[in-house]
């Protein structure tokens, strides 16, 4: 079997943690690198803090293949990142000359100003992330993948660099509604999974339709047998209990 990749998030911005903006992000990436077999293992939201940034940008990269960051490159004082971001690799930080002219020929003259051309500048070494239709770009260094935090433009960037990244075997799940409660059904489960080490069983509590509370449960596997394996117990178990899936 291929080598497990493994990925982290860093959401960088105050507005985040502030509350005045809510992520669409993370599972938006989380579902993106599921489908392409990157196992999403952290997230992180840090503020716009140069010694934050550094710190869990060094914690992830040390820790996963590969840690996506939003937010933090556009035009004005609080964006940081790319900054943080050469600081964390010990690398210089200087306008990118493509990048640039890209500019120059979107930008009339009065309007190339210093804040937009902040959004040019990329660490020493960085790969440029960009399209036609992204006019400031991303860049990749290292295990690094640094993307935009508009939602529109950092799918876009996801789209650009998932191509030239490695990818394991993808996970495989199956699920079932329980019709039963969490508590119902809690102990025989732990022993189905104590049963099954190399599949990862979840229980999803729920209202249905009726404002009753139920439970979806799902197992997760890379071998296609050990998660009919368990799932077959599952359903067995749900049927003991008189508990039929349906």
């Amino acid at each position: 079997m291929s080598e497990i990749v493994t990925a982290g998030i860093l959401v960088i911005g105050d507005e985040i943690l502030s509350g005045r903006t809510k992520d669409k992000n993370i599972g938006y990436i989380a579902e993106y690198l599921t489908n392409i077999g990157i196992d999403l293992k952290e997230v992180r939201v840090v503020s716009d803090d140069e010694a934050d940034i550094v710190a869990a940008l060094d914690a992830l990269r040390a820790r996963y293949t590969y840690v996506f960051t939003t937010g933090g490159i556009g035009p004005t004082h609080d964006d940081i990142t790319a900054d943080s971001v050469a600081k964390a690799f010990g690398v210089g930080i200087d306008h990118h000359p493509e990048v640039v002219a890209r500019f120059r020929e979107r930008f009339k003259d009065q309007e190339l100003n210093e804040a937009r051309l902040r959004m040019a500048r990329i660490p020493d070494g960085g790969e440029l992330i960009q399209s036609a239709t992204i006019l400031a770009p991303g860049f990749r260094i290292g295990n690094v993948i640094v993307m935009a935090g508009v939602p529109s433009i950092m799918q876009a960037m996801m789209d650009i660099i998932a191509p030239k990244l490695k990818s394991g075997v993808r996970m495989l799940s199956d699920t079932v509604k329980a019709n039963a409660r969490e508590g119902d059904i809690g102990t025989p489960l732990r022993a189905i999974q104590q049963n099954h080490p190399e599949t990862i069983i979840g229980s999803y509590p729920f209202l249905d339709e009726n404002g009753k509370p139920n439970t979806n449960l799902v197992v997760r596997s890379r071998d296609a047998d050990k998660l009919a394996a368990a799932m077959n117990d599952v359903k067995i178990m749900l049927t003991g209990l008189n508990l039929p899936p349906r």
